[in-house]
């Protein structure tokens, strides 16, 4: 009997750890489908860092070990890949319906090439970093204006310019290159714009991002 009494208070338990572990797993999982897809208002980048306070916490760590501005670079990857973690060129196709693979090899935030990836990772020696982690992304972008700025004399706040390199390479934009693309002109533009509405908008919420950091 005592052998019955022992097994009856012990099914119950079992019953509420697994109970409790699949409400973990399930917390796990949303969290992780929250982090990865796209921010609800990417056109408010106090929106952005306040549903992603971990993406404010990285993007703030990097403008400060490049003494750059943190909106400049989140323009550039708004117009990238809007923020969304896995995004490619799209596919192409022949005779529009036969695929014949991607225009390049960019992918993530940052819509970063393997080659200049790999530079990246070299140089600041990371060896483990990612294209689709945004804290990664946004670092790179940071990376490669510096490299900007010190091979084109580009200012780290001329959103237009920076995204020009970015787009042409740096080599491209010293050539000119940019110069028979009017899309890409207006494109430029748009950019520099975005950097400058997110530095009004930010200008009116980063303390209170700073405080739910504990910064004072």
């Amino acid at each position: 009997m005592s052998h019955s009494r022992c097994q009856l208070s012990y099914e119950p338990s079992q019953q509420s750890n697994r109970h409790w572990l699949l409400l973990a797993l399930l917390s796990l999982l949303l969290s992780a489908c929250a982090t990865t897809s796209q921010p609800r208002n990417i056109d408010n980048i106090c929106s952005i860092f306040e549903q992603r306070p971990q993406w404010y916490k990285a993007a703030s760590r990097s403008s400060e070990r490049w003494q750059a501005p943190l909106e400049v670079p989140m323009a550039i990857m708004y117009q990238e890949s809007s923020f969304k973690r896995k995004a490619r060129p799209p596919m192409q196709y022949f005779l529009g319906f036969i695929p014949t693979g991607r225009a390049s090899d960019a992918y993530g935030y940052s819509q970063a090439l393997k080659g200049t990836w790999a530079e990246y990772k070299k140089e600041v020696g990371s060896a483990f970093s990612s294209r689709d982690n945004f804290g990664n992304a946004y670092d790179f972008i940071q990376w490669y204006m510096h490299k900007t700025t010190l091979r084109n004399g580009v200012s780290k706040l001329d959103g237009y310019a920076q995204y020009l390199n970015y787009h042409e390479g740096q080599g491209g934009f010293s050539r000119g290159t940019h110069l028979t693309k009017p899309w890409l002109i207006n494109t430029a533009k748009r950019v520099a714009q975005r950097a400058k509405r997110y530095r009004k908008q930010l200008n009116g919420c980063e303390q209170s991002l700073q405080k739910s950091r504990g910064w004072f």
